[in-house]
């Protein structure tokens, strides 16, 4: 079954956002409708939508500040943002001070309305490499970010989940997916607390990719490993989490004792003589995550060598 299109609709008005609810759902779409401003960013964080629906028509400061916010965000840069206005409100916007994909003026055409929504979409999927799953920046985002990270004070940190593979081929590729999603957001909230701006990628699969202050790495990767912890607690049974692992059967039919789901993260500090290029990142970092799988258990590992 196709999952439904989640819209957030952010409105102080609350039976002019219930309205656009109605409209959304009519059209088979998910709305959430979020009213007290405060708060939103933080829903926003723990349950990303597919759309941001911003209502505009007052010229209300608060919720253009809280758009700009959103936007100074790795994880949620790319997130589409329609503003809605009052008619000929929009010639004196200032466009540069709230980002916005797209607007539309109030009233509204319903059709209009829900073709800018399908546009929006359409335009970010053509423009943007981000994982489809975890709305995370892809590859040539992640390429670009840790060459500019090159020669400077940042690490570039690699993060693989430890058996995941038994894992989403016991239980099934929609826990496996929802493991990978709840890894992109422990990531991202992770980063955002270092402060500090940084960047969050998805490589492909389990292995993610972030960029935080040489200083603060390992404090993030102890942040991520003890939330991810509290995470497999809940995946698995108090048999389970007692014996460290669970047993399924291979391809081959054979009962085999699978460990529990870790995180190995690799450390590579930029600012060192032999960070000249990507290639070089690359190559440690394999090196550095190899070490980290090796334990077992949930860790980072740091390269420490200058040269």
């Amino acid at each position: 079954m196709t999952q439904k299109l989640r819209i957030t609709v952010i409105s102080k008005d609350r039976d002019f956002s219930s309205q656009i609810g109605l409209w959304l759902q009519g059209k088979g779409l998910q709305s959430i409708l979020l009213h007290e401003l405060g708060s939103v960013l933080g829903i926003i964080y723990v349950d990303p939508p597919d759309v941001v629906i911003a209502d505009l028509r007052h010229g209300d400061s608060e919720t253009q500040n809280l758009i700009r916010d959103l936007r100074g965000d790795s994880y949620f840069s790319m997130l589409p943002v329609i503003g809605i206005f009052e008619e000929n409100a929009e010639e004196t916007f200032d466009w540069s001070g709230c980002p916005l994909d797209d607007f539309i003026a109030y009233p509204f055409n319903h059709a209009e309305f829900f073709s800018r929504i399908n546009l929006s979409l359409q335009r970010i999927g053509r423009v943007l490499d981000n994982n489809p799953l975890t709305k995370l920046p892809g590859n040539t985002s992640i390429q670009n970010a840790i060459e500019k990270a090159l020669g400077r004070d940042l690490a570039v940190c690699y993060i693989d989940i430890n058996n995941f593979k038994p894992y989403n081929d016991t239980y099934g590729f929609s826990h496996g997916d929802e493991v990978l999603r709840m890894v992109a957001r422990i990531m991202a909230n992770s980063v955002r607390e270092a402060g500090s701006g940084g960047f969050c990628g998805h490589i492909g699969g389990d292995d993610f990719v972030f960029i935080v202050n040489v200083e603060k790495a390992e404090s993030v990767c102890q942040m991520i490993i003890d939330h991810f912890r509290i995470i497999v607690s809940d995946l698995f049974g108090e048999e389970e989490k007692t014996r460290g692992f669970y047993r399924a059967k291979d391809r081959l039919g054979n009962e085999q004792e699978i460990p529990l789901l870790g995180i190995a993260i690799a450390v590579v500090p930029m600012n060192t003589p032999k960070m000249t290029h990507f290639g070089k990142v690359a190559e440690v970092s394999a090196e550095m995550k190899k070490y980290a799988k090796k334990s077992g258990e949930s860790c980072y590992v740091v390269d420490r060598r200058r040269t």
